[in-house]
């Protein structure tokens, strides 16, 4: 079996579009080196991050957003759930998300961030992180366009002012009051069109291959983790996967650390219709109805108990 793609975002896209259009259509990943991000902002962000989640309980709680299905600010620990598990994943998050202007036209479905005032810079540190998770993940995506024969610039502008996501993640050091059966993240597709992941070093990200073999993800230092979300999976008719992914409970020594890691789920702008691809349908091949990317968002999102 081929191994997955480790490819460099600073070569010409030509150059790497089929490889990482062929690692995505296999395994649903691939890992992404020069991706851009500078390593001092990464190492900025996650100080922020490691501060943030070490205030007090009640501190973190209080930026918990009741009814706004995780969209912005924290979401404790014991909250999501994937979709088909039995007991809650062992870890709690922060999301931050578009910035829209006053009377933006997507207002009305993409909150306002909030903000921690407890952490100085941490607005200013992942508006940052924000923006050059977006720059990379343009240039994956127009990888991906060429790949499927479309033009480079294909994605552009289904993905302006797009709904994306970004989450600071804290895995706690696992202690003796471990749930039976859970583990850090269970089982689960991601909903979006692509993730960037950041900090998948820690040992414990496997992917489900097509075997139905769990597949370690063991990307160098400071390089990317890229998946296939069930939207691209959708608009691509299933060409490019979206593969079944977890983060398992770490042995030894790694058991008595925390976990942290960034990823960044690049997302369709919300009125974007998802409807497959004609290149990406065989003569006579079924495909599902148009849908749009905020309604899908939504269904899933009910799926997995975040509305």
């Amino acid at each position: 079996m081929p191994d997955i793609a480790s490819i460099s975002l600073a070569r010409p896209l030509a150059e790497f579009s089929d490889e990482l259009g062929r690692s995505f259509a296999e395994f649903g990943f691939a890992i992404v080196r020069d991706h851009g991000i500078p390593q001092d902002l990464i190492d900025r962000a996650e100080a922020k991050a490691r501060e943030f989640f070490a205030l007090p309980v009640e501190t973190k709680q209080a930026y918990h957003i009741p009814g706004g299905g995780g969209a912005r600010g924290y979401t404790p620990f014991g909250k999501e759930i994937a979709k088909d598990a039995e007991v809650h994943d062992l870890k709690e998050f922060w999301h931050v998300g578009r910035s829209l202007p006053e009377g933006h036209p997507l207002s009305d479905v993409m909150a306002p961030n909030v903000w921690p005032d407890e952490i100085v810079g941490f607005r200013e540190t992942f508006d940052e992180l924000y923006a050059a998770f977006e720059k990379a993940g343009e240039r994956i995506l127009a990888a991906i366009a060429l790949h499927l024969g479309l033009p480079e610039d294909y994605f552009v502008a289904t993905v302006e002012d797009g709904n994306s996501v970004m989450r600071l993640l804290h895995y706690p050091p696992l202690g003796d009051h471990v749930p039976d059966k859970a583990i850090r993240a269970a089982a689960h597709g991601d909903i979006n069109t692509i993730t960037l992941l950041l900090g998948a070093e820690e040992a414990g990200l496997e992917l489900l291959s097509k075997k139905g073999e769990w597949v370690p993800v063991s990307p160098p230092p400071g390089a990317l983790a890229v998946n296939v979300g069930d939207m691209l999976e959708r608009l691509t008719n299933g060409r490019l996967r979206s593969t079944t992914h977890r983060v398992v409970n770490p042995g030894g020594e790694a058991a008595r650390r925390a976990r942290y890691s960034m990823p960044f789920f690049l997302h369709f702008r919300p009125d974007f219709t998802i409807e497959a691809l004609e290149q990406c349908v065989a003569e006579g091949e079924e495909t599902q109805p148009p849908i749009t990317a905020h309604a899908f968002l939504q269904q899933r999102l009910r799926e997995i108990g975040l509305a």
